[in-house]
């Protein structure tokens, strides 16, 4: 019990690279998710008919969309993490 009271606080700087960090990582998982999306269109064009049983270009449209929204809430996360930096 006295070895957990006596650790040190977290430093300024650890708490500051978490929300820049998972900003990063969001904007990555947005630029993933478009490529998967576009690249699932082409191959999924090669059967026209199974292209279009599967949803077509809303599909696509869809999928394209979450991934942006994934993009711009990591862009949005990393400008205000560095905004309100302490």
């Amino acid at each position: 019990m006295i070895g957990y009271l006596a650790s040190p606080a977290p430093t300024a700087g650890g708490t500051f690279s978490s929300p820049i960090l998972l900003g990063v990582f969001a904007v990555l998982l947005g630029i993933g998710a478009i490529w998967a999306a576009l690249r699932r269109r082409r191959g999924r064009m090669r059967y026209p008919e199974t292209y279009a049983g599967s949803g077509g270009i809303v599909y696509t449209v869809v999928q394209v969309g979450c991934g942006a929204v994934l993009l711009a809430g990591g862009a949005v996360l990393v400008a205000l993490a560095l905004i309100f930096k302490r």
